[in-house]
C-alpha cells in the first residue's frame, strides 16, 4: 500500500502499532481523540509510532484510530486514563522493551538469508524472560519462507511483562487478525524458514 501514499522512506526500525487491552468491555466511544492533549509527545510519536499508510499533513489518523478503538477501553486503568497517559505509557513501554536493541544484541539483523523461528523465539525469551507473540506474513506463492511482520508483548494490568498465550491454531475470536494489503498476519509457524527483511520489496 506504500505506493499509494507518501511513505517514501519507511523507518528502518521496529515502531509501535498500539497498546491494546484484552477483553475490554468498558470503552467510552464518545471520548474523541484530541491531538492537543499529546502535543508534548508529538516528536516521539512521529518517530516511534508513525503512520506509514495514510498521507496527511499532520498524520494523526492512525493515533486517532488507536485511541478510539483501544485507548478508550484502556482508560479504565488509572495509569492510562487520559490520552496523554495512554500514548505516553505506550512510548515508555516501547523504550523499556527496546526490541531494536535486543534483536541486535541477539545477532538477529534484517538480512536476505533466513532464520529459524525457534531461534528467534528462544533469543527473545532468553532476553525478556517471557515469550512474546511473533506474527508473520505467510509465504507468498512459490516462496518457502514466512516474513516477520509484528512482535506483540503482553503485560499484566500492572504493566509487568507476562507470557503471551498463543492458542494452538490461534483461532482466538477476540483477536481479529490484522489485515495488511492482501496478506494477513498470523502467529508464525515454528517450522518454516523465516525472513526478517531489510527493506520492503
Amino acid at each position: 500500500q506504500m505506493n499509494a501514499n507518501d511513505c517514501h522512506d519507511p523507518p528502518m526500525y521496529w515502531t509501535i502499532h498500539g497498546l491494546w487491552p484484552d477483553r475490554a468491555e468498558d470503552c467510552n466511544r464518545t471520548w474523541h481523540f484530541n491531538v492537543t492533549e499529546i502535543k508534548d509527545l508529538i516528536l516521539d510519536m512521529r518517530h516511534y509510532w508513525p503512520d506509514v499508510l495514510h498521507s496527511s499533513l499532520n498524520r494523526t489518523q492512525f493515533w486517532k484510530h488507536e485511541w478510539d478503538k483501544h485507548g478508550t477501553c484502556a482508560a479504565t486503568l488509572e495509569v492510562l486514563n487520559s490520552q496523554k497517559k495512554y500514548f505516553g505509557k505506550a512510548l515508555e513501554l516501547y523504550q523499556h522493551i527496546d526490541l531494536n536493541g535486543c534483536l541486535l544484541k541477539a545477532g538477529l539483523k534484517p538480512s536476505s538469508s533466513y532464520y529459524k523461528m525457534t531461534a528467534i523465539k528462544e533469543a527473545l525469551t532468553r532476553f525478556y524472560g517471557v515469550t512474546p507473540k511473533i506474527q508473520c506474513l505467510p509465504p507468498e506463492e512459490g516462496e518457502k519462507a514466512q516474513t516477520i511482520g509484528q512482535i506483540e508483548f503482553c503485560f499484566t494490568k500492572e504493566l509487568q511483562l507476562v507470557n503471551c498465550m498463543a492458542p494452538e491454531g490461534d483461532s482466538n475470536p477476540r483477536q481479529p487478525r490484522l489485515m495488511l494489503g492482501t496478506s494477513e498476519l498470523s502467529v508464525c509457524n515454528d517450522t518454516l524458514p523465516t525472513y526478517y527483511p531489510s527493506e520492503v520489496q
